[in-house]
């Protein structure tokens, strides 16, 4: 189970952002009424574009295209929501994470939680702060600190899929997969192209199921 939450954790963690540099640059407006055109090129244009201009106000016409035909105008929305969420609003606090980030890809554990810590001293209903931590202690083993943090970010984010996954990963750790399959199937509900989390609740079920008839 342990082995299995480790590689969710590292599959799960935030992909890099699409490049636009080659597209023309459209306006907040245009890009988001793209996300309904009928053209689906115009889709995955405004995709890409939503993760740079896409606001807060945003999120819900995003979160719909998360169930879009097209699997690449999926993916590109995921991203642009992982990107509208690290944004604080804040450019101090911008560019605390952006450093924090840059230590914990580093494995500079201490130092990346000590500069989460700041962020949520300066901005605590920024979710993403909180978020990152929350990642930072589930590596180092820290679960109960993890889900304290997760417990936050729900409070400000309650569809943060990372954070609902994040719950299930440290309940395989702890060896509680009732409880892991739950905030799994949460997770995707909320965002059901997390193929990683659906592989995991079918084991999950299996291995639940398993071990049931063991105690027949």
């Amino acid at each position: 189970m342990k082995a299995l939450a480790l590689a969710l954790a590292l599959a799960l963690l935030v992909p890099a952002a699409a490049s636009t540099e080659d597209m023309p640059r459209p306006s907040h407006e245009r890009a988001l009424s793209d996300l309904g055109s009928t053209d689906v090129e115009a889709r995955r244009l405004s995709a890409a574009w939503m993760g740079e201009l896409g606001t807060p106000a945003d999120l819900p016409a995003l979160f719909k295209a998360l169930r879009d035909q097209d699997d690449i105008v999926r993916a590109l929305t995921e991203n642009a929501i992982w990107q509208i969420w690290s944004r604080s609003g804040d450019a101090r606090v911008d560019r605390l994470f952006a450093a924090g980030v840059e230590q914990m890809n580093h494995g500079q554990a201490q130092a990346a939680i000590d500069t989460f810590t700041e962020i949520i001293g300066l901005k605590p209903d920024f979710a993403e702060g909180w978020n990152k931590r929350a990642t930072v202690y589930f590596f180092i083993g820290e679960y109960d600190k993890s889900l304290r943090d997760c417990d936050e970010v729900i409070k400000r984010n309650p569809l943060h899929w990372g954070a609902l996954s994040g719950y299930g990963q440290i309940y395989l750790h702890l060896d509680k997969p009732e409880q892991a399959l739950a905030y799994f199937q949460r997770a995707l509900a909320v965002n059901p192209n997390l193929q990683q989390v659906e592989q995991v609740i079918e084991q999950l079920k299996q291995a639940l199921i398993e071990k049931r008839k063991g105690t027949i």
